[in-house]
């Protein structure tokens, strides 16, 4: 019977016990601190944003078109005076979007405008539940 007890604490300490979880693992990987967890999005991990400074200077910012200097060298467009500028850049509408209704049935503005419209429509009507 001695024989078959030893068996039996054999068993429990090797198969029975790290399953209860008695045992250290044995992964490749260690295990992240208790306070340390990494976010996870559905895409993978977040990447934490970076702060971009903002521009203060005053001077700069009346001169200059502060952030349009994408390159690690150089420096940002300098602003010219406005006779430097083309006379249709002074007629852009920056307002409001001009309704359907102002708009001429002849330009090719206006029916790209009831094109869009009628597609966004069509999109909101497929969202309805149906019955």
């Amino acid at each position: 019977m001695s024989n078959l007890t030893a068996v039996f604490q054999m068993v429990k300490q090797r198969l029975i016990a790290p399953a209860i979880g008695n045992s250290t693992r044995c992964y490749a990987v260690k295990p992240a601190a208790p306070g340390e967890r990494k976010k996870l999005g559905k895409l993978g991990p977040i990447v934490e944003k970076k702060i971009i400074p903002v521009e203060t200077d005053a001077n700069k910012l009346v001169n200059y078109v502060c952030g349009s200097n994408y390159l690690k060298t150089g420096e940002d467009v300098k602003i010219k005076p406005d006779t430097e500028y083309p006379e249709w850049l002074w007629s852009l509408n920056t307002e409001r979007i001009i309704p359907l209704d102002e708009l001429d049935p002849n330009t090719k503005q206006y029916w790209r405008r009831l094109r869009k419209l009628a597609l966004r429509r069509n999109n909101q009507l497929s969202k309805l539940k149906k019955f």
